[in-house]
């Protein structure tokens, strides 16, 4: 889900009735009905199902489908319709941070440390290998296939890098706006800053990019890797 999407779905909530319905919905142990929603919140049961289902659309709830009676077969009646809190993580922030991304890569670099190999080169293995698993997941897109710097513009876009095509000096460049990482960067620049290089040089191979390279350049303000042409 892009982040017009989330904030979309965020969005949804600003309906007061709808929000009251979602808050009760997430607060209770098990899934409940429309009615028993409606019920809760004192609005009538065909105005809960229209906001309920907008939240499903909304991806903020999911549903199910349960005799609540627990009886099986012939005269147990119809299965009733039950709301819950949606699986998975919501959030949106400006500019785009993905502390999840690099989260997963220390851990996989921890895990492979325990089996021997040492913490910087797990680091830049797991780092590396996330990088390729992202481009062979990224979307296809409408780029020529030689063309290079669209394809991988499309693909660092989608994950938060804002990527601009440099200017002056920087002609020919792709200059990353923003680092994806940018409260970790600053504590630990060393670290992560040297698993962002591994990883975005784990798209560049995994798009089969033979024409760029990326390249470790800090700079305030922007993300410490930008994508240049090989000499």
């Amino acid at each position: 889900m892009d982040i017009t999407a989330r904030a979309s779905s965020i969005g949804s909530l600003a309906d007061e009735t709808r929000q009251a319905l979602y808050e009760h919905v997430v607060s209770q142990p098990d899934a409940v009905t429309r009615e028993a929603a409606a019920s809760a919140i004192g609005v009538p049961a065909h105005m809960a199902r229209f906001h309920l289902d907008k939240l499903v659309e909304a991806g903020l709830l999911e549903t199910e489908f349960r005799r609540l009676s627990g009886r099986t077969g012939p005269g147990a009646g119809r299965p009733s319709k039950l709301y819950r809190r949606a699986g998975g993580t919501l959030s949106i922030s400006l500019p785009e941070r993905r502390y999840d991304l690099v989260g997963h890569v220390l851990a996989g670099a921890i895990e492979r440390a325990g089996e021997g190999t040492p913490l910087r080169d797990a680091l830049a293995e797991v780092a590396h290998d996330e990088g390729r698993s992202i481009a062979a997941s990224a979307p296809k897109t409408s780029a020529a296939a030689d063309d290079e710097t669209a394809r991988v513009t499309a693909v660092l876009t989608a994950h938060g890098y804002e990527p601009r095509t440099g200017s002056g000096d920087d002609g020919g460049a792709v200059i990353l706006a923003n680092c994806p990482f940018d409260s970790l960067a600053r504590d630990h620049t060393e670290l992560i800053c040297s698993a962002n290089l591994s990883l975005l040089g784990g798209v560049l191979d995994g798009l089969d990019c033979t024409h760029l390279r990326a390249s470790g350049e800090p700079h305030a303000g922007r993300c410490c890797v930008a994508i240049r042409p090989r000499p």
